[in-house]
């Protein structure tokens, strides 16, 4: 019988040992890995291209938008509700094995190598929510963790599998090592919902209605500002910054520069009312190379239309405690 697993791979060295460990019992494998604004299939790729891992990228914004709004297990140090992404992710591989016609879902996964998310608990909670415990295996933690119903059927022999356990990485080495196993990525993670100023502009902005895609790209860029409940704008930092903002305004948005002084371009989404217009080129003119509290030309732009005005650079103390 021609057996195969379903592997949720990041392209770090736990997932590419996992997938080692299963590969090595003569078990066909396919990796699944996911793509939000919030991290990307890059890592996850290159590595499935060294050691010839079939992936599948699969897109999960919506699922991920909406869980990220209210998860049921809250959030960690920052915005990142890790057992509840987990658990999603589970559950869209879960669904690729049922496509698949494969007999289990496997993990890179290693019992306490992360204190919120990778307890015992924790990965029981996890494998629960996803809709699929009992076909979940964690191959490197296997020998430390309940039998799963493939390795109880003999599907999966769990005596060849792991008994790692805990954050040092002296097992892991060993066997890459035994695998020949030479490049691979950081295990540092590459989720933007883990980084702190990030975290604050995505508070923010679920704060005051915005959860588009767009929307949460943007808040990639510049610097942020928050000017009212309605309106915020995004102030470039550099030239390539200044390039993203200009390439990123849309007709129904406001695009601020200062005239005859270089400095930022700022945007403000949607547009907004003439006071706040004045306030987002204060600010503008602060950013930018004009003497403090110099009265200076601001050009706004909105959809077909320009016009020009002069305005009074922004007080810094006041500019800094708008940011986000």
């Amino acid at each position: 019988m021609n057996i195969k697993g379903i592997s949720l791979f990041s392209g770090g060295l736990d997932s590419i040992l996992a997938v080692s460990l299963i590969r090595k019992q003569n078990i066909d494998v396919i990796g699944v890995t996911f793509e939000t604004p919030f991290f990307t299939a890059g890592s996850a790729l290159k590595a499935a291209k060294d050691i010839e891992l079939p992936l599948r990228v699969i897109d999960i914004t919506e699922a991920h938008l909406s869980m990220l709004k209210a998860p049921v297990y809250g959030y960690g140090r920052n915005m990142n509700p890790c057992i509840d992404c987990h658990a999603l992710m589970l559950k869209e591989a879960g669904d690729r094995m049922n496509e698949e016609g494969a007999d289990f879902v496997f993990t890179g996964e290693v019992l306490g190598q992360r204190p919120m998310s990778q307890t015992r608990q924790s990965l029981h909670i996890v494998a629960k929510l996803s809709g699929y415990e009992g076909l979940i295996i964690r191959p490197l933690s296997a020998k430390l963790l309940e039998e799963t119903i493939p390795e109880k059927e003999g599907t999966v022999d769990r005596l060849t599998l792991a008994d790692i356990q805990g954050r040092g990485r002296k097992r892991q080495m060993e066997l890459a090592r035994e695998f020949g196993i030479k490049e691979y990525s950081s295990p540092a993670g590459g989720c933007l919902l883990t980084d702190p100023v990030f975290a604050r502009r995505l508070k923010d902005l679920f704060t005051h209605g915005g959860d588009s895609v767009r929307d949460i790209k943007l808040l990639k860029i510049g610097r942020h500002l928050r000017l009212s409940d309605k309106t915020k704008i995004i102030v470039g930092r550099n030239r390539d910054e200044n390039e993203a903002i200009e390439g990123s305004a849309d007709s129904g948005d406001v695009l601020v520069q200062i005239q005859g002084i270089p400095g930022p371009a700022v945007l403000i989404p949607s547009g907004c009312d003439t006071e706040t217009l004045h306030k987002s080129a204060a600010v503008c003119a602060r950013y930018s190379d004009a003497p403090k509290g110099a009265t200076v030309t601001a050009m706004a732009k909105w959809g077909s239309e320009t016009w020009t005005f002069e305005i009074k650079s922004a007080d810094p103390e006041k500019t800094a405690e708008l940011l986000i």
